[in-house]
């Protein structure tokens, strides 16, 4: 896997999928200040929030919707709030059961439903930023269908590369049954730490495997990234000069390049 692949899509913006198996790798924290640097940068830009635990919803300072209107059969944008972040909006996540009982037995009336919605409103934003649940379950497989890249962070820990495989090959059927609307966008490493020998050897790992769709940036292990959630706000809120603000105005950049 040594290049990124050319996107052929009929949508005017991009749809981020922000995805991995497993829990705690940065994930939500990539999806929510991803989307935040992207708006300010000045691009419009939408955070749907498609995890049940709904954390990308409460790190902007939202409670949970009574219904997630990504699975209904109204128009969406209604439903879509603004955020503090000029040009950031948000599409938020849903705990209520029936819905994840809907999406969890998604077929392809569901997964189509889906699609159609994100298609619906790409003419009005630059970025949808979709947030996943930690799994390659029917949720995650439904957001890359309506998806037109996929984003995974990777933590630099010693299971780095575990259960990726599985994720991989997910990801390779939807490409192949979406007709190469789907592309691989970029992997990211999260909680880098230069200085431990163990991220060097992860680090020096994925980029031999995954060749250049690994992002040159990186995101460092930073406390203000873990404790903006709490107050309801980005990093850039939060802490605007901290590493972790850096890092993710760094990923934008290169996202921005890879148009």
């Amino acid at each position: 896997m040594q290049s990124v692949s050319n996107r052929n899509v009929d949508t005017v913006g991009r749809i981020l999928c922000v995805v991995n198996q497993k829990g705690g790798v940065g994930k939500t924290t990539t999806a929510v200040n991803l989307s935040a640097a992207l708006a300010m940068s000045g691009k419009r830009s939408l955070l749907v929030d498609l995890d049940p635990q709904c954390n990308a919803t409460g790190s902007l300072g939202f409670e949970p919707s009574d219904g997630h209107a990504i699975i209904g059969t109204e128009s969406i944008e209604s439903n879509i709030v603004e955020t503090q972040v000029a040009n950031l909006s948000m599409l938020r996540g849903s705990r209520t059961l029936q819905d994840v009982d809907r999406l969890a037995d998604a077929g392809e009336t569901e997964t189509s439903q889906v699609r159609k919605h994100l298609d619906s409103i790409i003419d009005q934003y630059d970025f949808i930023l979709v947030d996943c649940p930690p799994s390659v379950g029917p949720l995650t497989q439904t957001a890359l269908t309506a998806s037109t890249e996929v984003l995974m962070p990777i933590q630099c820990e010693y299971f780095a590369m575990e259960g990726l495989t599985q994720l991989i090959q997910t990801i390779k059927k939807v490409i192949v049954a979406t007709d190469g609307r789907l592309t691989f966008g970029g992997i990211l490493l999260t909680m880098y730490d230069p200085y431990l020998e163990l991220t060097r050897e992860v680090d020096e790992e994925v980029r031999d495997f995954f060749g250049d769709i690994v992002f040159d940036s990186v995101v460092p292990r930073d406390v203000s990234l873990s404790e903006a959630p709490s107050h309801g706000k980005t990093v850039f809120e939060y802490a605007p000069r901290s590493r972790g603000a850096f890092a993710y105005t760094q990923l934008c950049m290169e996202v921005l390049e890879r148009d």
